[in-house]
């Protein structure tokens, strides 16, 4: 069973002003993957958010996803600190993402969202609207397994029935 970790970034939902709508969107949407094993509700401090990923990488989760903190904001940070963590990042996700938010509103265009692996971890940065999460969870959802099972060395490929990596 997938290992899933949330981390909600908002000053707001921080300080208690906002309900983290977005990170229990995120919730009910990751449990269709496997177990939702910790939730974090952090301000957008870079300091803290890389640490808390950090610590996700290091205790072997296999997917972590985040919300909010990707827009043009000043304090708009977990783009820039996703690419502190990640080893190798994923464009094609990210612009997957950008193009289906496209389809709902210009302002699609102005989402940072970062997707990549951080040693065997994936992080995929949502944005932080719930409506936002509900229309990209489709585009993403269907290759995390694939990804997961690939950074794992546990895949055969459709077409050829070969494994990838060892085994």
């Amino acid at each position: 069973m997938m290992r899933i970790a949330i981390l909600t970034s908002s000053d707001a939902g921080a300080r208690g002003e906002r309900e983290d709508l977005s990170g229990q969107k995120l919730i009910q949407w990751a449990r269709q993957l496997g177990d939702v094993e910790d939730v974090k509700l952090l301000p957008d401090e870079p300091e803290l958010l890389e640490e808390q990923l950090w610590q996700w990488v290091r205790r072997g989760f296999d997917l972590v996803l985040t919300t909010g903190s990707t827009g043009l904001g000043p304090r708009d940070v977990l783009p820039e600190v996703t690419r502190q963590v990640i080893d190798r990042e994923i464009p094609g996700m990210a612009e997957a993402m950008r193009a289906e938010s496209l389809k709902h509103t210009p302002f699609g265009m102005l989402s940072r969202q970062v997707v990549g692996l951080a040693e065997k971890t994936l992080i995929i940065n949502f944005p932080g609207s719930p409506q936002a999460i509900d229309e990209l969870w489709p585009v993403v959802s269907p290759v995390v397994p694939h990804i997961v099972d690939l950074i794992n060395g546990h895949t055969r490929h459709a077409e050829s029935g070969e494994m990838t990596g060892p085994g």
